[in-house]
């Protein structure tokens, strides 16, 4: 049975940006049921050809202010994901100055507007949904349990998620509930890093990158946007919430799991400064890593559909058990 113009209309409207990514085209098929999506989006006409079904598709780019602060006014709910990649894949782009720069003000400046548009809004979002990573706590090369009270590391990546997670909390002084997601490494086998991380396996010429000891919180996607909603609609939820597997592994045991997976070796290691050469300081989103715990969410009794890695590669790789 059809819903009827009454249930139609009283559906919450909820504002996306980074609809496009590789989360947000999930976030939009999970939720465009159940709630009246706005996608905020640098080119409306593209997102609205790759996402029909939202009731709006609005232009925004990051930016302290712009004529699309008017459709926050409103809106129940902001999830916010938008940001210059990290890494583009292991191939990306390279962190120069000018990079470096972009990856901080598309996550800063753009959450500073969206704070900005609620603070002038009429009325308000009762939750604001942000982004943020892992990378808070700073990289380590071994396995020192980080929940979501540890404290912020200082490198480049750190001091970013330090400054978006900032602006994001003046939401809560203007009495909105704020969530500050930090994710993990997002399994996805057509994009974002398992593509590049799967490669050499493929190649027969797979194995940990050295030293092998740094742990890497993954995340599968089904339990990413999982955590989104949990955090959406759950009231108790609020503050750093670490969205990771209970399951994070060390490197090595991470690459002997896909070579098993993938029925490949999995001996082969791959030196730090081969890394270092290819990719400059970006090498340190994988030589060093951060053992998040999802502490938070499993105290809030939130079911983690694949909590273990191998299940999870099983189930994205479309592979047998």
């Amino acid at each position: 049975m059809k819903p009827g113009y009454d249930a139609i209309m009283s559906k919450k409207r909820i504002i996306i940006t980074g609809a496009t990514g590789l989360i947000g085209r999930k976030l939009v098929a999970e939720l465009r049921n159940d709630y009246e999506l706005v996608i905020f989006s640098r080119d409306p006409a593209r997102a609205r050809a790759a996402l029909p079904g939202a009731v709006d598709y609005v232009a925004w780019q990051p930016a302290e202010q712009g004529p699309w602060a008017a459709a926050i006014d409103g809106a129940w709910g902001v999830i916010h994901l938008a940001g210059a990649p990290i890494s583009g894949g292991l191939l990306g782009k390279r962190w120069t100055p000018e990079y470096k720069a972009e990856i901080r003000d598309s996550r800063v400046i753009g959450t500073r507007g969206i704070v900005n548009a609620m603070a002038t809004a009429q009325q308000r979002p009762a939750v604001f949904v942000c982004a943020s990573a892992v990378g808070y706590y700073g990289f380590y090369r071994d396995n020192t349990p980080l929940d979501e009270d540890a404290p912020p590391g200082r490198d480049f990546l750190a001091q970013v998620c330090v400054a978006w997670e900032a602006e994001a909390a003046k939401a809560e002084q203007l009495g909105v509930r704020v969530v500050r997601l930090r994710t993990g490494l997002v399994l996805d086998p057509d994009s974002g890093a398992l593509p590049q991380i799967m490669l050499p396996f493929k190649l027969m010429t797979g194995g940990p990158i050295l030293p092998g000891t740094q742990v890497y919180p993954w995340i599968h996607p089904a339990d990413e946007i999982g955590l989104i909603r949990f955090a959406l609609e759950r009231e108790d939820v609020r503050g750093p919430l670490n969205a990771v597997a209970p399951g994070a592994l060390a490197n090595r045991d991470f690459a002997a799991i896909l070579g098993k997976v993938l029925g490949s070796p999995s001996w082969l290691p791959v030196p730090e400064f081969s890394l270092r050469i290819a990719l400059g300081e970006m090498a340190d989103l994988v030589v060093y890593g951060q053992n998040a715990i999802p502490r938070k969410a499993l105290a809030l009794g939130y079911q983690f559909q694949f909590p273990q890695l191998e299940p999870a590669l099983r189930d994205l790789l479309n592979l047998s058990h």
